[in-house]
């Protein structure tokens, strides 16, 4: 489009070719004895392929997505590599970023921790990618209990920056804060009030509403009338049921500003504001004492604390939602989902996601894990998760240069594997052998590995009905015979593949060239 604010970098217009891999659950690395019918997911490999095979089945039925990526702030970390030439970094993270847009539901958002180094940058992408009118607000997380004083300038917070999909809707279902013991420890009963506890709360509103200007007398005949610039919240008919009610104070010795009492028992919660201060919500300290209590000296240099995600996934979710985290790192969130009773998919690539994610998961269930929000959360263990691993390439190239399928695959891997590539979600019929996987209504996909002849097509196509439409996906096939029936369309699978992906890539965390030096 002319004319349009834009986000440029080296590379931006390169398409990224992803190819649809099957997940492949690895039953000895599962958990889930305690419950067979868990949905919740850890998957090691690359997530942009995770992501891209999750794309389909979980279209629009995420509801909290939280994400902390690679901050590009130029430091290797020991566990992986965070220094990532600025446009690789945007290149990395702008497919991700779509395709986690797409599984949200209506309701959902999208919440992604980042600092100083990329903050501004992502925020444009994410507007670029979400659409602006979909930015929320940007979370400032009090990182630090202590000044840092290293620096010319001492950096105490990072930010996280919340998209939604529908701004009233997640208004709607979004849940308030809890008060803790502090804010509570504000309500008093000094006229022993059977409703309990309260504080007093202001009746006065901003602006002039002539039906709310009255004056009101109290029950020593003061009279109190709003001061200038100001009027009452409610209209006198709604006072007067509230001061017969007993919901209005004039103060101890009845002198005071009339005010609104408002009972502990009544109280949502908080309304959540952008400002999380370190004892809320934990800060990096925190974080490393829990993972180190998990796994020793040699855990992550950056994980987030436990206070932190739990209140991320508190106010955007309810128990049973699907939460998802594709950068899992020391696997916070999915331990956090667990014990809040969330379902939840983690994707984490390095070896990691076996000797951190896998283990800090299992001591979850086992109910080993002390640390984090296990006490406020009564949290004693239970419950499961199935561990996934990314199919390998569908297709393979040979020593002549020809693409073919790939041997590891059987007959049932290749066929959910080219209905996933088709847009199909592969469902074998009980009695017709070729209706294996059912697309739109009347649409049918059947991959064989078979070489296809027109006697084998008649066969099938005597059993189809005259408003049906079948994609037959092949090894090979008579010449000739992709045009015998109007209905039927017959394509070889390799060729059919090859030119919407990129075969044989398992990383795509570098996917750009360095530009040439001048």
């Amino acid at each position: 489009m002319a004319n349009r604010l834009e986000l440029m970098w080296y590379g931006k217009n390169d398409s990224i070719r992803v190819e649809p891999r099957l997940l492949i659950e690895n039953t000895e690395l599962s958990n889930c004895s305690e419950d067979s019918n868990t949905e919740n997911m850890l998957i090691h490999g690359d997530n942009l392929l995770a992501l891209k095979a999750l794309e389909k089945g979980y279209l629009g039925q995420v509801k909290c997505i939280y994400i902390d990526p690679p901050y590009n702030t130029g430091s290797a970390f020991e566990l992986y590599d965070d220094n990532l030439e600025h446009s690789q970094w945007l290149q990395l993270m702008r497919p991700r970023l779509e395709i986690l847009w797409n599984l949200l539901s209506e309701c959902g958002s999208i919440w992604i921790s980042i600092d100083d180094d990329e903050r501004d940058y992502l925020k444009v992408l994410c507007d670029e990618v979400f659409g602006r009118q979909h930015f929320l607000t940007s979370i400032v997380w009090q990182k630090r209990y202590s000044r840092e004083n290293r620096e010319a300038i001492g950096d105490s917070h990072e930010y996280i920056l919340l998209y939604v999909k529908n701004k009233d809707k997640f208004k709607q279902g979004r849940n308030f804060l809890p008060l803790t013991e502090k804010q509570k420890a504000t309500y008093k009963n000094p006229d022993n009030d059977p409703r309990g506890p309260w504080q007093s709360v202001s009746l006065l509103a901003q602006g002039f509403r002539p039906n709310q200007m009255y004056t009101i007398t109290a029950p020593n005949g003061k009279e109190h009338k709003p001061p200038a610039g100001n009027c009452w919240k409610v209209i006198e008919s709604e006072f007067e049921k509230a001061l017969a009610d007993n919901r209005v104070t004039f103060g101890i010795d009845g002198n005071g500003v009339p005010r609104r009492k408002q009972f502990l028992q009544d109280t949502k919660g908080l309304v959540p504001w952008t400002w999380w201060p370190q004892d809320e919500v934990g800060h990096t300290g925190e974080s490393k004492n829990e993972v180190n209590a998990l796994f020793g000296s040699t855990s992550f240099d950056t994980p987030k604390p436990e206070r932190l995600i739990e209140r991320i996934i508190h106010i955007a979710s309810n128990p049973g939602d699907i939460i998802l985290d594709s950068f899992l790192g020391s696997g916070t969130t999915a331990a956090v989902a667990h014990k809040m009773g969330r379902s939840y998919i983690g994707i984490e690539m390095g070896d990691h996601a076996y000797t951190h994610c896998k283990v800090r998961l299992d001591k979850v269930i086992a109910g080993e894990d002390q640390g984090g929000i296990t006490t406020s959360v009564n949290w004693q263990g239970g419950g499961g998760y199935r561990f996934y691993e990314l199919a390998p390439t569908l297709i393979n190239e040979d020593a002549f240069g020809e693409y073919v399928i790939n041997e590891e695959y059987n007959a049932d891997m290749l066929a959910a594997a080219v209905a996933l590539h088709e847009g199909f979600r592969y469902r074998p019929d009980d009695n017709l052998f070729w209706k294996q996987s059912i697309g739109n209504e009347n649409s049918y996909l059947f991959v064989t590995t078979r070489h296809l002849n027109g006697t084998y097509l008649d066969s099938i196509k005597n059993t189809m009905q005259d408003d049906e439409y079948l994609i037959i996906a092949c090894k090979s096939f008579d010449s000739g015979l992709n045009k015998a029936y109007d209905n039927v369309v017959i394509k070889k699978i390799p060729q059919m593949l090859l030119s919407r992906c990129e075969f044989g890539k398992d990383d795509y965390a570098l996917n750009i060239i360095h530009p040439p030096m001048y």
